[in-house]
């Protein structure tokens, strides 16, 4: 069986060489290898088509049969790395608590172990009679977050 290590080897360097990161490497038991990687800019699908032939010119078939995936991040997939997230700071995103609350806010800022949210509510205000919307900047430990993901926006 293929082992996820050497796949990270083969792509490691195409990948700071693109400015690219790896977002996850999957091997199945069936060596069905599944490769996903992003960039803090844009990923366009010539880094997809060099870095297959990357993986598969460092593979042998002769050795083990395989199945090759190659993509990019998705919008609509959750983060699994530290640098999507710091990729989205400035931008609107939905992150899913453990407690199973929701909220939809700017992500403001990254930390290895948190990450700072920016979103409106209603309060009360002293001395008037209707509630006010007012910005909220607060700090949520990653330990406390199920998921995260970008909100796409056609606005």
């Amino acid at each position: 069986m293929i082992q996820k290590e050497t796949i990270v080897k083969l792509i490691e360097k195409y990948l700071s060489d693109n400015s690219l990161f790896l977002v996850d490497a999957v091997v199945s038991p069936d060596n069905d290898i599944e490769v996903t990687f992003d960039s803090m800019d844009k990923v366009d699908l010539k880094n997809c088509i060099e870095l297959s032939k990357t993986i598969e010119a460092g593979l042998d078939r002769e050795l083990e049969d395989f199945s090759l995936t190659v993509t990019s991040a998705g919008l609509d997939q959750p983060f699994k790395v530290f640098r999507q997230y710091q990729k989205f700071i400035g931008k609107e995103v939905e992150v899913v608590f453990k407690s199973g609350n929701k909220q939809k806010a700017v992500l403001t800022d990254a930390r290895e172990d948190s990450i700072e949210l920016s979103f409106f509510k209603n309060e009360k205000v002293e001395g008037k009679k209707k509630k006010e919307k007012i910005e909220v900047r607060q700090f949520y430990s990653l330990n406390e977050i199920k998921s995260t993901k970008p909100v796409i926006n056609f606005k």
